[in-house]
């Protein structure tokens, strides 16, 4: 499996993709601190990591032990929350996860997502709802993950 680190803003569901992946029931849990996942080789980072630019050396620290970044860009969250080349500080594969496409109002907002995540670096996006459980799979497939 390959060992991926979700990053991005506060609720954008990078927690709730991760109990999802590992076949757990979904629960609100607010990320406070890094989550090291060891069964399924996960890491799953603080929202206050990516929003804030004083917290991107913890990213690229813990990033070490990764071999690809999950860039996670919620199509609710209409911020640019990474900056054009974000993902150039990580010399390790990017893929792009947009979530929650259960609360898309129109497919613009998620042609929107996906635009920034690309922007981000990431060279190849999925979209789901980690709540419907629509397009979790196609991540789970792509990341070798076995529940």
């Amino acid at each position: 499996m390959k060992k991926p680190i979700f990053i991005g803003a506060v609720a954008c569901g990078k927690t709730t993709l991760c109990q999802r992946l590992m076949g757990r029931a979904i629960a609100y849990k607010k990320t406070q601190v890094i989550e090291f996942y060891r069964h399924n080789r996960m890491i799953d980072t603080p929202g206050e990591f990516m929003e804030h630019r004083e917290y991107y050396s913890a990213l690229t620290v813990t990033a070490v032990d990764a071999d690809i970044i999950i860039l996670v860009q919620s199509v609710t969250d209409h911020r640019q929350t990474f900056s054009p080349g974000f993902g150039s500080m990580f010399p390790k594969p990017k893929v792009g996860i947009v979530t929650k496409l259960d609360l898309a109002q129109d497919q613009s907002e998620i042609d929107w997502a996906i635009d920034q995540l690309k922007s981000a670096g990431a060279d190849q996006v999925f979209c789901l709802s980690a709540k419907d459980n629509q397009g979790v799979q196609a991540i789970a497939d792509y990341l070798e993950v076995s529940h």
